[in-house]
């Protein structure tokens, strides 16, 4: 199965930028997008369904233009969950999971922290989505959780360690979360196969920072562990560019 997870900044800016060619040419099994900023009625669906994509669900922040999950794909799932059942999380459209035969897959769309307030928030989130996964684990062992963490893990994640180990997205205290969580059973897979650094996922789009690779690898396809040797290729691609993030995509036998 191969998966691409893809932080689109607004699925109708990426679809005026070219998205549905390059979705063809990738031609994913599955793609997981977030940051959709549209429901479902503004959309022309059947361009997906055109492309192979008959199987799509679409988790729509309450607020209009803003954030929200979706999941194309070309197999039929068993079983779609949309949301985590926790209000605060599920208002703003973060998580959307397919249950297919022998693995599950998860569009995530983790909070920022660009002021206090979204800081705590994200932070709050962050503590309820472990113990959710903690719990949701025992019955899905097979869990793929694909999307925009908004956190840098190491230093060799990020473009300047040193001048934004303050800034959200590299404070010590998400770095140790991330951590955590991978501890907690998952393998970052583009890392498990790429010891690289100079490899991201987002660059600003302020000061040239993209032609420069002035980015941080903010995109992750964590796989859990029963499913660890079945990771055949995990790769950032950075040529497409309909958004700050690029896509990655992750290769399960």
């Amino acid at each position: 199965m191969k998966i691409i997870s893809y932080n689109v900044n607004g699925i109708r800016a990426a679809i005026n930028k070219g998205f549905l060619d390059w979705l063809k040419g990738a031609n994913p099994d599955v793609i997981c997008l977030q940051e959709i900023k549209a429901l479902k009625e503004q959309l022309d669906v059947s361009l997906f369904e055109d492309l192979g994509y008959k199987y799509h669900y679409w988790f729509s922040a309450q607020k209009k233009g803003y954030s929200g999950v979706a999941i194309l794909s070309k197999i039929e799932p068993n079983h779609v969950e949309y949301g985590t059942g926790i209000d605060s999380m599920d208002a703003e459209g973060r998580n959307l999971r397919a249950d297919f035969d022998g693995l599950s897959v998860m569009s995530l769309y983790l909070p920022s922290g660009t002021n206090d307030a979204r800081l705590d928030h994200k932070f709050e989130y962050m503590d309820m989505f472990q113990d959710y996964i903690n719990t949701l684990k025992k019955e899905i062992p097979n869990l793929i959780i694909c999307g925009d963490y908004n956190i840098c893990h190491e230093e060799i994640d990020i473009h300047n360690p040193k001048g934004l180990s303050k800034v959200s997205g590299f404070l010590p205290a998400e770095r140790e979360w991330i951590g955590g969580f991978i501890d907690s059973g998952f393998i970052d897979s583009y890392r498990y196969l790429n010891k690289e650094p100079d490899n991201y996922t987002w660059w600003s789009y302020r000061a040239n920072a993209r032609a420069n690779n002035k980015g941080w690898r903010l995109d992750y396809a964590m796989v859990a562990k029963p499913l660890q040797e079945k990771i055949k290729r995990a790769v950032i691609l950075k040529e497409a560019v309909h958004s700050d993030h690029c896509p990655i995509l992750v290769e399960i036998e």
